[in-house]
């Protein structure tokens, strides 16, 4: 409904249509007034056309009017009248079927706005059951945020802590590798000074080995020559059994050189055994530098293999 309209503006621009010879309708006066709404000008409208039968009433009451003129112009208000009649109830009629149709498509633009509403409700409902679906989510989301953000400061602090446990592991590594390195060079030397001696007493070994197996060879060829003399000896002996008489005193030689002859196995056996001690000796003293040459390799191994087992074994 158009707001700031009033009786005295429809009445003026009916009285105006009238005075220009046009019929007042409501669609004319709206278009002259620039606003209205059409049951608000109707309404008007009908109290104006009310109003004028009283106007006309007070004209034709003037006191000044012949009575010739007065009937006819009753006459010809009465024809006016008639045709203002004719002309109100066709417009009436026009502005009643202007009203159907307008309420017909304000019904049918309710209808619409009724439907829209119903979906705007149908879409409301859902929305706000998306919104509490979302705000649901969106708690779970801070939820999960915060939890994140929890465990990322864990893992966070535990990085710092390995980190820090890290550098303390390569300290202590470099700290482990400079000890080893002193110590392996330390072990090597050690071990090439025992490898050093070993060699030597070998070499002293073989030495003493070969001037026995020299004195060695000289007692066997003297024991040879020996046993061959003592079987000549033995030989003539046996030959000369019965000239034992007639050779007494040869025989008393021959026990002289056989009582001398007793003493070289006894420096044979001295010899053997004395060769048989600087082979023991040598092979003992291999022995102990394949140990030391061994072990020493062995410790090298575990100091190189003990430093990649460090973390693991903290």
């Amino acid at each position: 409904m158009a707001k700031g309209i009033t009786q005295e503006q429809v009445s003026a621009a009916a009285d105006a249509l009238v005075t220009a010879g046009e019929r007042p309708t409501v669609e004319k006066i709206r278009a002259q007034l620039g606003t209205g709404s059409p049951n608000t000008v109707t309404r008007m409208l009908d109290t104006w056309r009310g109003a004028l039968a009283t106007r006309l009433s007070q004209v034709l009451a003037l006191p000044d009017v012949p009575a010739d003129v007065g009937q006819a112009f009753t006459e010809v208000w009465r024809l006016a009248m008639t045709h203002a009649e004719s002309l109100a109830q066709a417009a009436l009629a026009h502005e009643q079927n202007a009203l159907l149709a307008a309420q017909s498509s304000l019904t049918q633009e309710r209808k619409l706005w009724d439907i829209g509403i119903a979906e705007a409700q149908a879409q409301a409902q859902s929305a706000d059951q998306a919104r509490q679906v979302a705000e649901t989510r969106l708690a779970d989301m801070q939820r999960l945020v915060e939890q994140q953000a929890s465990q990322v400061a864990e893992l966070a602090q535990q990085r710092d802590d390995w980190q820090r446990r890290a550098e303390q592991l390569d300290e202590a590594f470099e700290a482990h590798k400079s000890s080893a390195t002193a110590e392996r060079e330390t072990q090597a030397a050690h071990v090439r000074a025992v490898e050093d001696r070993a060699h030597a007493e070998i070499d002293r070994a073989r030495e003493e080995t070969k001037t026995l197996q020299a004195a060695l060879r000289q007692k066997e060829r003297e024991a040879s020559a020996a046993a061959a003399r003592l079987e000549k000896a033995l030989d003539s002996a046996r030959a000369a059994e019965h000239r034992a008489t007639e050779q007494g005193t040869r025989a008393k030689t021959l026990e002289q050189q056989l009582a001398r002859m007793d003493g070289v196995p006894s420096a044979l056996l001295a010899a053997q055994q004395s060769l048989q001690a600087a082979l023991e000796r040598e092979t003992m003293l291999q022995a102990k530098l394949q140990h030391l040459t061994k072990g020493t390799r062995t410790q090298a191994v575990v100091r190189k293999r003990k430093p990649r087992s460090m973390p693991g074994a903290s």
